[in-house]
């Protein structure tokens, strides 16, 4: 027998290597490494480092870990096998993050999506939500807006409101957020989950109507110390391209054309207005920008006279004026470890990202410390605490039609008009005292006036006015947690956010709405909220079948806005925007707002034998929103499961792992009454205006008129669902139906002139969404060496309309009619262009001889006023979603999101404003070399005609277009450094990676951003930003 073992040792031989996880590339510690069909058996070390004996013949080693996918490699000659395990598609999110708790998503009811660290590890992005997009079904994620710290809307499942908030509740930790996600540093993000029904979300009761976003900050891990570095470097730049507009050369004879036909008459023929366009075309434009006399720029033809030259070509680009390179840098060290009693994570963040927009940045300091620790073996205590500074200059693009917004003036500028002053006669630049350029405000010389935007200049406005903003922002959530007769947990929550908020705006003495005089502002406000609950929770499983999971709890929550806002005028001494260098009080104001809500809750959940799970919920909440009568509301929730693959009549073929049903009903509310001005912060109550002061007389005036009445906004929920897993748990995915029913909307209603006001809110509309949602994920092609992993999300939802405080309601592009559904468009039907004379025609309401004619059977009309309006198709896409492909092979991996919309119209307003000739010196879209210029022209561009335009260019369905796209959102690609590597280096990973947000939008017309709102329309907001970086994940 010792002879025979002897030989045996002799004949084998050492195989060595390291284990890494396929996604981050750290190396795994306890991983086990079994020599099949033998009891040989090693686990790595906290490297991921292993060595094994086997036979000199080879063999097969299976490497094993809970949560990710057993691997199999068989060792034939070699010597040395790293292995990268990647995570079971099944069993990665065996606990899910849900309301006051977590849950085993085999058994849960309630319909939620969560997605990992490791998607957010190489994603470049400031604010966390724009990591959802394309991540989940059911969620619809805008494109949000370029200005750096911004983020973009949210909409899961539709819409449950139709004038107040539809943006879901954010939870961090447990606790309601209210900071702003810009302050959260998305390396600390563990996992965030989106909950999309009644069975999720009614433990938020008043608060959940629009789903609930539960994020949740890292923890350390236990029996390990490790430091982890994360740094990325980027640039950046505008992500969607500006529209197309006619140059310097196109314009002149546009113009000439819009205002020669206008001329036509019946007592002034065609020559005689070309010939009179020609000598007044420059008085109009107020510039010559070339080197031709002021009445041969345009000859009586209409073309531009071919010796034309401009004289200040390299001076017309206002957004290369307005833009730069943008940079993003992104620094984070962690450190994380922990013992079997306690665990820590820390970690320091530094953001600074320039925008592409000059004067527009966001710089953040970041810093979080969480401790859990078992102090004794029945109880447990932690606490979380985070601190963040953020600094910021904002361009002014708030007013999306504002001469102070960069996007709306350089966009509606006409191409000729310069930057700088020129001499009228050379083009030279005209220089001061200082032998700087000087800017040209648009009537700097008696033969240069700018018709368009007079007396401003965009880029001087934003180089000399200052728009900064501060935040401090403190974070903290501690607890305590007892447990006692086994299956008895006792914890108390207390948690608190606290942002100090700073503004200070300064508006210059030369240009813009500050001059002459120079105006500064300042705004302080102090944001509180506190948390406290109690929690009891009881889990029991009995007979080894019978499960049950109880909770009970109670909970406070209350916040304050502390506001103070002012402003001055008269600038004494330049260059100093503190208040006290102003001599003119402009305006003083403060408040105080104070919002509470007390709450009960409980649930219940019941599983028999992991196959049949029924669960309830119940919330009772008491909010300060509304009168004390009426403030107490009740929101519930029930559901069922039932894994059908447990079932003995169930002949379950061998490709099918797992088959879940589910379904839930329930009801939540919306008691989000904020709006702008706060006047309907207390709708219950009746509100005055102070300050409406008769000379030294005091006094003020109602503003608004209370109802009592009052309650939320409420949404009854239907949810059905299947989950399955196939192909030993290869392919998972799921389908699921839903039906959200909104009731007692809130609208504004019409009260008689003896009120005193104009209307109140009363709880008078209703409306739903039903759609269905799929997800399929899982591994194409699998290898030793190659894995195409593939995740897709599709949904489609109707809205619809079912009750209104009156028939119909018109606001906009919009017309609220019950049947119809939220985002319905209300236009003119636009009929096309009338080739005999160049004129808009729309289908007219009547036959008036005056403005109409017959086309077949088609009664049309060239007079927008007797324009038919029709319900023009809606904002809300036919399906959506997004794909995530993913290609691993031998430490490379290449990842790529894409999103996309299909069907649906956009109203494109601002293409709109550049075919709107109407205004001299305004842009135009290069579409407008397409227009009617001759009896018999065949085109669906009108003439051009000044005076005209309200005719020629009235809102129609002529400015619908497809609102379908293809958004390339995220594409990385990482390579792991081999283990020998990083272990010589004493380092347990390092993961090298370049990655880019925002690559392309592809969409039917250049220069539209189609995704910036859910409404179908669009406005002069600042672009979104493309990002390209380069990354390194280092680990000690």
């Amino acid at each position: 027998m010792s002879a025979f073992s002897t030989q045996a040792l002799a004949q084998s031989k050492a195989v060595t290597g390291r284990v890494t996880d396929a996604i981050t590339g750290e190396g795994m510690p306890g991983v086990t490494v079994h020599l099949k069909e033998t009891s040989t058996a090693a686990p790595t070390d906290e490297q991921g480092n292993y060595s094994i004996n086997v036979p000199a013949g080879g063999g097969t080693l299976v490497f094993t870990f809970i949560g990710y996918l057993n691997k199999e490699v068989t060792v034939g000659s070699q010597s040395t096998i790293n292995v990268s395990l990647a995570s079971d598609s099944k069993t990665l999110n065996e606990v899910v993050v849900v309301a006051y708790g977590t849950a085993d998503p085999a058994t849960y009811t309630g319909s939620v999506t969560q997605i990992g660290a490791e998607k957010l590890a190489q994603r470049p992005v400031t604010n966390i939500t724009n990591a959802i997009a394309g991540q989940a079904p059911g969620v619809q994620v805008s494109a949000g807006s370029g200005q750096p710290g911004s983020g973009p809307d949210i909409r899961i499942r539709g819409f449950s409101s139709v004038n107040y908030a539809n943006d879901p509740l954010y939870v961090v930790d447990g606790v309601p957020y209210t900071a702003g996600l810009s302050n959260l540093n998305t390396e600390d993000i563990a996992s965030i989950s989106v909950l999309k029904d009644a069975a999720s979300t009614a433990l938020y009761g008043s608060r959940a109507t629009n789903g609930v976003v539960m994020i949740t900050t890292k923890k350390g891990k236990k029996d390990r110390v490790q430091v982890n570095l994360r740094a990325l470097q980027g640039v950046s730049s505008r992500a969607i391209p500006e529209y197309e507009r006619v140059n310097a050369y196109e314009y002149y004879p546009l113009m000439w054309e819009a205002y020669r036909n206008s001329l036509v008459s019946a007592t002034v023929t065609r020559a005689q207005a070309s010939q009179r366009a020609t000598a007044d075309i420059k008085g109009l434009l107020g510039y010559n920008p070339f080197n031709v006399p002021n009445n041969q720029i345009v000859l009586q033809d209409g073309t531009l006279n071919p010796d034309a030259q401009l004289l200040w070509e390299d001076d017309l680009d206002w957004e290369k004026a307005l833009t730069r390179d943008g940079s993003r840098s992104d620094y984070t060290v962690s450190f994380n470890g922990g013992s079997e009693k306690s665990d820590y994570y820390v970690s320091l963040g530094y953001l600074n990202e320039k925008g592409y927009l000059i004067k527009s940045d966001f710089e953040r300091f970041s810093g979080r410390m969480n401790v859990n620790t078992n102090l004794t073996n029945w109880f447990k205590a932690g606490v979380n605490i985070n601190y963040t500074l953020t600094n910021s200059n904002q361009a002014n693009t708030g007013s999306s039609t504002g001469f102070v917004n960069p996007f709306f003036f350089s966009r509606g500028i006409g191409p000729i008009y310069p930057i700088y002053q020129h001499d009228p006669a050379t083009g030279a630049y005209v220089l001061d005292a200082n032998g700087e350029r000087v800017y040209d405000l648009g009537g700097s010389s008696p033969t240069m006036t700018r018709p368009v935007y007079p007396g401003r200049h965009i880029v001087a406005e934003t180089e000399w006015n200052n728009y900064l903003y501060r935040r401090n922002v403190f974070g903290g959530r501690t607890y305590g947690e007892i447990t006692f007769l086994k299956d008895f947990k006792l914890t108390a929550n207390f948690a608190a956010d606290i942002t100090n908020y700073e503004e200070q705006t300064y508006e210059n003495t030369q240009v813009g709405d500050g001059a002459p005089a120079g105006r500064a502002g300042r705004v302080l406000y102090n944001l509180t909220s506190y948390t406290a609950n109690q929690l009891l929770n009881y889990n029991r499983t009995l007979a080894g079948v019978h499960t049950v999971d109880a909770l009970l709890g109670h909970e406070n929550y209350s916040r304050s806005r502390d506001y103070l806002s002012g402003s001055k005028s008269g600038e004494v001494i330049a260059d100093n925007t503190e208040l006290q260098n102003f001599s003119t009080i402009n305006n003083f104001n403060t408040y105080l707002q104070e919002h509470r809500i007390e709450s009960y809750f409980g649930r219940a959940n019941y599983t028999f034998n992991d196959k049949y799970t029924v669960s309830a919920s119940y919330r009772r909440d008491g909010s300060s929103r509304f009168y004390k009568d009426v403030r107490w509301g009740s929101f519930w929730s029930v559901g069922g499961s039932w894994r059908l693959d447990q079932e003995t009549f169930f002949t379950k073929p061998n490709w099918v792992d797992m088959v879940k049903l589910r379904s839930s009903y329930g009801q939540v509310g919306n008691e989000n009454l904020e709006n702008g001005d706060g006047s309907q912060y207390y709708a219950w109550q009746a509100l005055y205006t102070l300050g409406q002061n008769n000379a030294a007389e005091p006094g003020f005036s109602q503003a608004t008129l209370g109802n009592r009445g009052l309650v939320w906004e409420k949404n009854n929920s239907f949810d059905a669902g299947i989950e399955f897993a196939l192909l030993k748990n290869r392919l998972n995915g799921s389908a699921e139906y839903f039906k959200r029913t909104s009731e007692d909307l809130l609208f504004e209603v019409q009260l008689p002139l003896s009120s005193g006001v104009a209307n109140r809110i009363e709880n008078v509309g209703a409306m739903y969404n039903q759609g269905v949602e799929l997800r399929l994920a899982g591994d194409i092609i699998k290898t030793d060496a190659f894995t195409w992993n593939l995740d897709v999300n599709w949904t489609t939802f109707k809205n619809k309309i079912t009750k209104l405080p009156y028939p119909e309601l018109v606001s906009g592009t919009k017309k609220l009619k019950v049947g119809e559904d939220l985002q319905a468009f209300w236009l003119r039907e636009y009929y096309g262009v009338d080739p005999e004379n160049g004129n808009a025609l729309y289908r007219a309401i009547t036959y008036n001889e005056a403005n109409s004619k017959i086309i077949g059977s088609d009664t049309v009309t060239w007079n927008a006023n007797n324009g038919r309006f029709h319900y023009a198709g809606t904002a809300i896409p036919k399906f959506s979603g997004g794909f995530t492909n993913t290609f691993s092979f031998k430490g490379i991996t290449l990842s790529a999101l894409v999103t996309y919309s299909v069907g649906g119209k956009f109203y494109d307003g601002q293409y709109a404003t550049l075919m709107n000739h109407g205004t001299y010196g305004g842009a135009m879209h290069k579409d407008m070399l397409d227009r009617w210029q001759n009896p018999g022209d065949i085109t669906d561009v009108p003439k051009l005609q000044v005076g005209n335009t309200a005719n020629l260019a009235a809102a129609s369905d002529r400015w619908l277009v497809d609102a379908s796209y293809l958004n390339f959102r995220s594409v990385s690609l990482s390579y792991n450094i081999p283990a020998p590597l990083t272990t010589r280096l004493k380092l347990r990973n390092v993961n090298i990676f370049a990655t880019g947000e925002n690559l392309a939008l592809v969409s039917k017309r250049k220069g539209m951003n189609v995704a910036q709102t859910f409404s179908g329309t669009t406005s002069a907001v600042y672009v979104p930003a493309r990002v390209l970086s380069l990354g390194l994940n280092l680990s000690l």
